[in-house]
């Protein structure tokens, strides 16, 4: 996709057409578990084909002319699924990515989320939106109208990837979301690497200077995790604690 400059200017006919999903497709779902509390906070919905095929394979079919409807589809399956696997029961929310791109006008296009989480009873303050950082965000206005659309109907926010591509300083002193998940690239070998763990602590202290929250994501082994937790995170994800589990909520090792 082409990085964002603007909102396009036309209407959001995809909206008054319907969502129909572009392409088949389901969701798997990986816990984020927050260690100081003991309990998992959220479980991401990630797209798998319709028989848990990888992402890549769905995202692959992403054309220009269907991101739109792929997008508002993606949300609306997630939630779905969240509703009957009785995620907000367990005190959790369900963490869903988006693309600014995919989006006209903010206010049009949240309704079909607000009418899922009706319609299937979820909570909206269950409901986590995290920014992709696989495009450009050239205008912060816009960016900053999506997300304060999204904190005013009792979402929550997060810079997914940060460190890493995109998402990065700027970003942040632009808008402060409700949470950071910290790219996997600098968890991976973080015990062993001095200006990984610095970097690390620096964002520790940052988040913690602008009340955000800090996920570390991709943690696959226990040293990195107790490199992490010295310096004093304690939100996680990664295989360490689950795989993804195709349209069901794994055990998680806490």
């Amino acid at each position: 996709m082409s990085h964002v400059d603007s909102p396009p200017s036309q209407t959001c006919v995809g909206c008054a057409g319907g969502i129909a999903a572009p392409m088949p497709f389901s969701m798997a779902f990986q816990p984020i578990v927050d260690l100081g509390a003991g309990r998992v906070r959220a479980y991401e919905a990630l797209v798998r084909g319709p028989h848990s095929e990888p992402a890549a394979t769905v995202l692959a079919q992403l054309t220009p002319t269907n991101v739109y409807a792929f997008d508002q589809a993606a949300r609306v399956r997630a939630i779905e699924l969240a509703a009957q696997l009785g995620i907000a029961e367990r005190n959790a929310s369900v963490s869903i990515n988006f693309k600014p791109g995919a989006m006209y006008r903010p206010q049009s296009c949240v309704r079909p989320t607000l009418a899922a989480a009706r319609r299937t009873g979820f909570p909206p303050d269950r409901i986590v939106f995290e920014l992709t950082e696989d495009e450009r965000v050239g205008d912060f206005a816009f960016l900053r109208e999506i997300f304060e659309v999204y904190r005013a109907n009792r979402f929550s926010t997060a810079i997914d990837d940060f460190g890493a591509g995109y998402a990065g300083l700027t970003l942040l002193a632009e808008y402060q979301p409700d949470w950071v998940k910290l790219d996997m690239a600098l968890v991976r070998g973080l015990d062993g690497d001095a200006a990984r763990r610095a970097i690390v602590a620096a964002v520790v202290g940052m988040c913690g200077a602008l009340g955000v929250g800090l996920i570390a994501e991709g943690v696959e082994t226990r040293a990195e995790l107790d490199a992490l937790r010295s310096l004093g995170v304690t939100v996680f994800q990664g295989y360490l604690f689950a795989r993804p589990a195709f349209e069901r909520l794994p055990d998680v090792a806490l």
